[in-house]
This record gives C-alpha cells, structure tokens and sequence, in this order.
C-alpha cells in the first residue's frame, strides 16, 4: 500500500509517499480502507519529535480516520466488509475503571491513533481494534467525518462536559480558526452561549461569524481581553475556551468574570507559565483540564452531524502525496477549519 510516513524528525519535508507493507488484522481488529484522514497539530508535533510525542520509526500520522471495512481480523463480528465507518481516534485498556464506567479518555493507557506506537491513517489502509469503528451515515462524506472526529470530540468534551456551558453564558474561543476552535464556535451556540471568537485575520473572523459568533476580535491587533470585559458589561465572560498556552494563559484569566471558568486542551506557543495563585483564589476561578473525549460523545457529535445541527469546516482536501504541504499549511496558521488527506 502507499503511505506518508517519515524515518526521521524535522520538518515537513520528512514525510515520504512510498511503498510500505500492507497492514494485516489481527484478533479483534478491523482493516479500514482509508478515504479521508484529518491533519491535527498533533501530527506536527510528533513529526518534529520531543519527549512527549515519542515513536518506532519510520512511522505512520494521522488520527482521525474515515473509510470502509476492508477486511476483519480473527473473532471479529458486528461490523461488515464493505460498511462506511469512522474511527474513534484513541485506543485504550477497555479494562480499567475509567473504560469500564465510559470514560475512556481517562484510561492511564490511553493513546491516539498515529501516536506512539500505533500507526495512523495517512495510508491506503488502517488496523484499529473493533470497538473504534463507529457508523458512518451515508449523507456525511468520508471528507466531513475526518474533519470532525478529533476535533469536534476535543471541543464537546471541553465545553459541554467540562466547562458545562449553559444557555445564556458568555463564552471566548481562542484560536477560532483552528480546527477545534471552529468546532467550538459551534458547539458553544448550540450550547445556547453568546460567543466572542478570537482569531488572527480578517478572513477567519468573518468565517467565525457565518459559523454563529456574536462578535469578533483579532487578537494580532486588539488585546483581547478588553473586548471580553466591555461586551460582558465589565465583569469578564463566563468560559475562556483555552489552546493556545503560555502566549495567552494571562489574558485568558484576565477575561473572566470572578467566578467564571477556563477550559484548556492545548500549549501551541508554550507549556511553562508563571501563576499567582491568590489571583485564582479571590476571583474564584475554576481552571479545567481536557483532552480527547468517550467514544459515546463521539456518537453524539456524528448524531449532530447527520441531523445538521453541526457542520464540519474544511479548509482544504489534498492528495495524500501532499502531506508535506498540509503540514506547512498548519504550521502557518493559514487554515479556516481542516486540511483533508485523501489517499
């Protein structure tokens, strides 16, 4: 089969369109014919290689998978060859308490799919145990699954279970023109929030408002915490949806009224920040951790879908030979929503 994988770490001239060995099911796995495969910060990060993003090279990216059954391993039932299917983008224990009670993002063995030593879908085909493949309604293209399946699933886990936003709150999105920040836009409105998006050019802002924003900021020109004070009368919004890191932590606290939340996902410019933690404490802030999302959100967020109550933004479909290309793309910050590999 052909692939985009890399033999060593650097830049996005790494990433090689070869021949590999085609992937074999083994006991309880599925062999999913990839037609659409998401590109995520994440697979950035692991190509350029650090201590927390370590993996058996020459690797396979790529973690949210859309496709078909191609064949099915040894013992595997309930799911048919030919069946249009998307992949729950983690592989965890399905053993401990946190798999056994539904929350199998807190699983300690939890990974995602193109990390550490599983192998992605930026390839002709991918193996993936038989409890990731989810359903694919015929009306949503392989494209618009693959632009939902890490993405929309970070933020729904971030707003809706963590943050728990609610009808009437005020809500700023940071990095609005991120995958997960468009996601968010959205599913902040169907939360029932007003939402202030933030994002770095007049083109994203304009696409956050056909999205459901309230207002806009861009944050290259306007800190951004003065709109979040002025358009809440002065006391500060009520969630700050939180991926940037180290370059806007401050000003996100800053923007919250006393009491209010931060959710955070994400340390894109930086994971080490100084707090004064009297700041935390006498304004009552709550600061919440989140990452990925349960495989029964999931299934919620491809419900929405298919209802048309969320929508996917895709930015751009490229050739699988591109990889290197969707890569630039996202390390310069040029995308409005996803880049799509098609192989």
């Amino acid at each position: 089969m052909k692939a985009a994988q890399f033999h060593r770490h650097g830049g996005p001239d790494v990433l090689v369109y070869e021949e590999v060995p085609d992937k074999v099911a083994g006991p309880g796995e599925v062999l999913v014919r990839v037609r659409a495969c998401g590109v995520n910060a994440r697979d950035l990060w692991t190509r350029q290689g650090s201590l927390n993003h370590v993996v058996p090279l020459p690797h396979i990216l790529g973690c949210e998978i859309a496709g078909e059954v191609a064949a099915l391993g040894e013992g595997t039932t309930g799911v048919k060859v030919g069946e249009r299917v998307a992949v729950y983008p983690a592989v965890a224990c399905g053993k401990c308490w946190a798999c056994a009670s539904g929350q199998d993002n807190l699983c300690p063995e939890y990974t995602i799919v193109g990390s550490s030593n599983v192998h992605g879908g930026y390839a002709e085909l991918a193996k993936t145990p038989a409890v990731n493949i989810l359903p694919l309604p015929s009306h949503i293209t392989y494209e618009q699954a693959a632009a939902v399946l890490l993405v929309f699933l970070t933020a729904w886990h971030m707003l809706v279970t963590r943050a728990q936003v609610r009808p009437g709150e005020r809500v700023l999105i940071l990095a609005a023109g991120s995958g997960v920040g468009a996601a968010a836009v959205q599913i902040a409105k169907l939360c029932g929030a007003w939402v202030l998006a933030a994002a770095g050019s007049t083109e994203k802002l304009e696409r956050a408002r056909a999205l459901g924003a309230d207002a806009t900021v861009n944050y290259r020109e306007q800190d951004f915490v003065e709109p979040a004070r002025a358009m809440s009368g002065g006391r500060g919004v009520d969630v700050v949806f939180e991926t940037v890191g180290r370059d806007t932590w401050h000003k996100s606290l800053n923007s919250l009224r006393r009491g209010g939340r931060l959710v955070t996902c994400g340390t894109t410019s930086g994971a080490h920040v100084e707090e004064d933690i009297r700041f935390l404490y006498r304004q009552h802030l709550s600061v919440l951790g989140a990452s990925m999302g349960t495989r029964r959100e999931l299934i919620t967020i491809l419900e929405l879908i298919a209802q048309g109550k969320l929508k996917p933004t895709i930015h751009r479909v490229l050739p699988l030979k591109d990889a290197p290309e969707a890569h630039r793309i996202l390390a310069a910050r040029e995308q409005f929503g996803k880049v799509i590999l098609v192989p």
